[in-house]
């Protein structure tokens, strides 16, 4: 198969990345091992772009955006699909985020079968402003009735959809990252830290991910430990602002951090806290558990989902309540220790990236 896709940054992943990119940086490379070309489409913004011409055997085409919010997904969208039906770059075209979804129409009017990969409920993440939502709804429209067939990793959203559209779609989950870290421990020695001395967030700057209630949580605890935050806002923001300004001095902002470096960084960490609002199926939460740390999370339906009985959870949007997940971990480190276990097994068993790949190409193939 010839395959395109579209919708994500870059891979691999640069500053601003998010699980549009670890899913890329994962599926496409195993996507060619098996066989099949893929060309993806990387964008580049006006400070932030990867400068290469194939990763993994994975072609990449980088095409200019602006680095206007909301736009800059569009625009790239936009000029990517007339890269693909200009040149025929490919037969088949995989497209994430379903704010994408525009764009099958013309695709397919070209003859092209298009997959839209939807994570969770756009609409709902509080990142967009009142303009943005309205687009969002009705894109989930159009991603329900124009593309050959709707992939969902999130269980909840798939039913959502199957509910509000009358129609039946494809669930297919995230992998569980659970490769062995190296045993460099440079990432650790330069930003001071120890093992087992830290709790940690991986992800972007953004309010659904519940930042603002982590950081005072944290405070608030009985914890001497650092809390370590990776990552940043894809764009200046006055929220990430309000993230720093908040911070004191337990509270660590390496920026921007990849690769082994980050796994390292989670399998060190005294605990993992992910207390967003919105979220799909988080592949940093399953990538935890495959490495047997400790995890918080927030007690969303997406959460629940990925850990089962596997990890401590917390109200969402409540501060005390983390507050108190926090303290629990600290007073009983051994139960905290039995659940990543449990964690781990779960992840090994039920969330693979070798049988992701495989069960794309059988969607791909036959819808």
């Amino acid at each position: 198969m010839r395959i395109a896709a579209f919708g994500f940054r870059s891979i691999p992943p640069t500053n601003g990345a998010a699980g549009a990119d670890k899913f890329a940086f994962e599926l496409f490379p195993r996507l060619v091992n098996r066989g099949h070309s893929v060309i993806a489409y990387n964008r580049r913004y006006p400070n932030v772009f990867v400068n290469i011409n194939e990763y993994k055997g994975v072609k990449i085409k980088t095409i200019k955006t602006t680095s206007k919010t909301g736009f800059d997904t569009l625009w790239h969208s936009f000029r990517s699909t007339f890269d693909i039906i200009l040149h025929n770059t490919a037969d088949i075209v995989h497209i994430q985020n379903g704010g994408n979804s525009i764009w099958a129409l013309p695709l397919r009017l070209f003859g092209k079968k298009v997959f839209i990969s939807q994570d969770g409920v756009d609409w709902k993440r509080d990142k967009w402003p009142w303009y943005g939502k309205l687009y969002l709804r009705l894109s989930a429209f159009l991603t329900a009735h124009l593309p050959n067939e709707v992939i969902f990793d999130n269980i909840i959203a798939k039913k959502l959809f199957e509910e509000k559209f009358g129609k039946q779609y494809k669930f297919i989950p995230f992998g569980s990252e659970v490769e062995v870290c190296s045993y460099n421990t440079e990432i650790l020695q330069k930003h001071n830290l120890e093992r087992g001395g830290y709790y940690l967030f991986v992800g972007r700057f953004i309010p659904d991910k519940g930042l603002h209630y982590l950081i005072p949580a944290f405070n608030n605890s009985i914890s001497t430990k650092k809390l370590v935050l990776i990552g940043g806002s894809p764009n200046p923001s006055s929220y990430e602002q309000q993230l720093f300004d908040m911070a004191g001095s337990k509270v660590i902002f390496p920026g921007y951090v990849y690769g082994n470096d980050v796994n390292m960084l989670m399998s060190n960490c005294f605990c993992y806290i992910q207390p967003s609002d919105v979220e799909g199926l988080s592949p940093v939460v399953l990538t935890v558990m495959g490495l047997n740390v400790p995890l918080i999370v927030s007690d969303i339906e997406e959460n629940k989902y990925a850990v089962a009985d596997t990890a401590r959870m917390f109200k969402k949007g409540d501060i005390i309540s983390l507050t108190e997940e926090i303290n629990f971990c600290e007073e009983h480190y051994p139960e905290m220790l039995d659940l990543a276990q449990k964690a781990r097994d779960r992840a090994l068993s039920m969330f693979n990236w070798e049988k992701v790949a495989d069960e794309h190409v059988e969607v791909f193939m036959n819808s």
